[in-house]
């Protein structure tokens, strides 16, 4: 059974390509471009791995795993915190927060999908076989 990614990013295009770029690793995805959305969303997706930038408007990507962490029903979700801003201290603060994952933008398709696979061991590639012996 395939994976379900939530991501939570507000700039469209970035949103857009996560989004492609997981399904085509054969994760089913749920994309969040406001933040605000993010808690209510990932309860009713019930994510495997959320994906979380960390400069949103309205709410901090930091605050949002900070809430995620605090609540019984998704706490166990690892997340992985995306972000442009890679100042000396961000990763500590993030990971501080809750974040399991850390990658910082511009992301590879390598570099991204790594980060997603060390957090949930998916390996949508290894496709069991189910032919008789």
């Amino acid at each position: 059974m395939a994976k379900k990614v939530l991501v939570v990013e507000d700039n469209e295009l970035n949103l857009k390509l996560f989004c492609d770029l997981l399904r085509a690793h054969h994760f089913v995805t749920e994309p969040v471009p406001d933040g605000r959305e993010a808690i209510d969303r990932a309860r009713h997706f019930a994510p495997d791995l959320i994906v979380m930038d960390i400069q949103l408007p309205h709410v901090s990507g930091i605050e949002l795993i900070e809430l995620l962490k605090r609540d019984a029903a998704l706490a166990a979700i690892p997340v992985m915190a995306v972000t442009a801003y890679a100042a000396k201290g961000d990763e500590e603060r993030i990971r501080a927060a809750g974040a399991e994952g850390y990658i910082s933008k511009p992301v590879t398709v390598s570099n991204f999908m790594a980060a997603v696979r060390k957090l949930i061991g998916h390996d949508p590639e290894a496709v069991p076989d189910h032919r008789a012996a």
